[in-house]
């Protein structure tokens, strides 16, 4: 029988498994995404003689999207011939604000009642991926639209912060089912295709996971502790302030001294302006011992795992509704279990 001397054999990535055992749990990380179903919100309204520009709801793609609504934010209104800006809240929205704000020309005072490592920010997972931002069936093309534009600027500006300067590296994903994949990270036909970068569905000898179909794709991850202390320390060294205030009401915002204010507040604008579309949906994460040798991610029905380099992060819950920030057992156990029978199935 001839053999076909033009195709050789797939190439086989035989990765490293995660340990995943309860003995190397360093931490238990609770977060509140801010969700509305309609998606983020960047607008711009009149607050007395004052200019508010809203920049908050970004469900589970905050630290993703963070420079892109920024920009949308400053576009709608910084004003060069009203330099004295407010920026309201100091997590990954808030200091990319800041930021823009200042490479326009300006002066920045940033209120925040939680700085970081307390910010909702910092217990992230952060990889590079607007995820659960908003429900289809409701977004408009409007929103769309925004959504795609501050996807496309992020994109770019998170590869400008590639080092271990901001934490920012590139990671292979690996996505595992059992069934066709066809949604995840993007639809052939949708805009977002064009961020995915490097995507290939694998041969089953291409790879060691106990998954019939794995599609593979390239992105960033974002090591949040590190990130969010750089980016906070670049807006102090452009001469930005940054103030540990908290707002009980619409009123107290009016009566700062800046005349144009960014509301970067997250979950809290709902109390604080009004806004009843927003929801918390709770996520929790268990972080492991460092593994050096996991520098890739997954995704998968039984959960997602982020190789960073501070810590393993496995996650993750989506719990709607639900404001406590109390880890809850049973979640923290169903990820454990979920991660332990990806990684202790992987074929050697």
């Amino acid at each position: 029988m001839a053999r076909d001397l033009g195709r050789a054999p797939p190439h086989r990535a035989v990765l490293p498994p995660v340990h995943v055992s309860e003995e190397r749990i360093i931490r238990i990380d609770v977060g509140l995404r801010p969700y509305r179903p309609s998606g983020f919100r960047v607008a711009r309204e009149a607050l007395g003689d004052k200019v508010l520009v809203h920049n908050y709801g970004h469900g589970g793609g905050g630290i993703t999207l963070s420079w892109g609504t920024a920009k949308l934010a400053v576009d709608l209104g910084f004003d060069p011939a009203k330099p004295d800006c407010a920026v309201l809240g100091c997590g990954a929205v808030g200091l990319a604000t800041a930021r823009l704000l200042q490479e326009r020309g300006a002066n920045v005072r940033v209120y925040a009642r939680e700085l970081s490592p307390n910010t909702t920010s910092n217990v992230a997972g952060a990889q590079w991926w607007p995820a659960s931002v908003y429900d289809w069936r409701v977004a408009t093309p409007e929103y769309l639209a925004q959504h795609l534009a501050a996807a496309q600027f992020a994109f770019r500006r998170y590869q400008s912060l590639v080092g271990d300067a901001y934490g920012v590296s590139w990671e292979r994903n690996y996505n595992l089912s059992d069934e066709p994949i066809t949604r995840y990270p993007a639809r052939e036909n949708d805009p977002m295709r064009a961020l995915v970068v490097n995507q290939r569905d694998l041969d089953p000898r291409e790879h060691n996971f106990p998954k019939r179909y794995v599609r593979q794709f390239d992105t960033m991850m974002i090591e949040t502790p590190l990130y969010l202390r750089r980016v906070e320390a670049d807006v102090r060294r452009a001469g930005g302030e940054i103030v540990v205030r908290a707002f009980e009401n619409v009123a107290q915002v009016q009566e700062l001294p800046e005349r144009t204010i960014f509301n970067c507040t997250g979950l809290g604008a709902g109390a604080l302006f009004g806004d009843a579309e927003i929801t918390p949906v709770r996520g929790q994460l268990v972080i492991l011992l460092p593994q050096p040798e996991i520098d890739y991610n997954t995704i998968a029905q039984e959960g997602y795992m982020f190789g960073r380099r501070d810590g393993i992060v496995l996650g993750g819950t989506y719990d709607r509704g639900e404001w406590s920030l109390e880890p809850d057992p049973e979640a923290i156990a169903g990820i454990i279990r979920g991660h332990q029978s990806i990684f202790g199935a992987m074929r050697a």
